[in-house]
């Protein structure tokens, strides 16, 4: 009897962490996307679920039907994508590479200052935003949000890859991703792929943002799980989508096991002892390339 109740346990922790890992991949892809072709470290990722969390909850307060706020959140997300480079990150080019990062940092203040200045720092709830019941499996619990979260994930992350694979644009930003001068005279237009990067991190920024705050409510907080997102793009690996993808649900499995059967209180720096862990022993990721430089 206990055995079967500790298993059932650690099933029902373990889709939990499945679930919110997917989220954690899905924005961690959005980073890795743009460090790929810009090499920049998007530091403002956590700050932008933040703005498409309350973007999504401002069309819904409104009355406008959830599958047209997702619609039109993605939308926002890729518009403030193609601002932020635009704005931001184009003087940038040509300058050093920790210039252009500290200029995401200062994003980052700017996208919360206007938050606060908009919302305040009180937190809003989707209260019926997403349809469905609650499911009970031999004793696991499946929400209607862990089950929403799954379902768009994983068509994101399809559509996605069809998309990175067999899309001219697809191939455009692989062979940037390699080397731009090399693109560059292929004829690749390696600004409009900047963009274009920036614009996906924005979609995949805003819906971890819709899906969160469904699950958690929209509130200030909500930013920190862009540092998670980290987390998992550097145990994945920096240039691996694939490691982002895995690198996601690894952390988002072990720290609802570790929140469950340790501490909860664990369940909120584990990601960063991780993170830790890793800088430390294989700074390459699971799946990043190991590059040696000879002096």
């Amino acid at each position: 009897m206990f055995d079967s109740v500790i298993v059932k346990m650690f099933l029902q922790f373990f889709i939990n962490g499945l679930m919110i890992g997917m989220v954690y991949a899905l924005i961690a892809i959005g980073v890795v996307i743009i460090f790929r072709s810009t090499k920049v470290f998007n530091f403002a990722v956590g700050d932008m679920i933040l703005v498409g969390g309350y973007i999504a909850w401002t069309f819904f307060n409104i009355g406008i039907p959830p599958l047209l706020v997702i619609i039109l959140t993605i939308v926002v997300g890729a518009l403030l994508g193609l601002i932020i480079d635009r704005l931001a990150m184009r003087p940038m080019i040509g300058q050093p590479v920790l210039a252009a990062i500290m200029v995401t940092l200062a994003t980052a203040y700017v996208l919360k200052g206007i938050v606060l200045l908009i919302y305040g720092g009180h937190p809003k709830l989707f209260s019926g935003f997403l349809p469905g019941q609650t499911f009970r499996v031999r004793g696991i619990v499946l929400t209607n949000d862990m089950l929403w979260i799954f379902g768009v994930t994983l068509f994101l992350f399809i559509l996605f890859f069809i998309f990175y694979k067999f899309s001219k644009f697809g191939v455009d930003m692989r062979a940037t991703a390699e080397d731009h001068q090399l693109a560059q005279t292929r004829g690749i237009r390696v600004r409009n792929i900047f963009a274009l990067s920036w614009a996906l991190a924005g979609v995949t920024a805003v819906v971890g943002g819709i899906l969160l705050g469904v699950k958690l409510s929209v509130h200030l907080p909500l930013a920190d799980v862009g540092l998670k997102a980290f987390a998992a793009v550097i145990f994945g690996g920096l240039e691996s989508i694939l490691g982002a993808l895995v690198g996601g649900l690894i952390i988002g499995i072990l720290e609802n096991l570790v929140g469950g059967f340790i501490e909860p209180t664990l369940k909120e720096i584990f990601p960063y002892i991780i993170l830790l862990l890793v800088l430390v022993f294989r700074p390459e990721g699971l799946f990043g390339l190991k590059r040696i430089e000879r002096l």
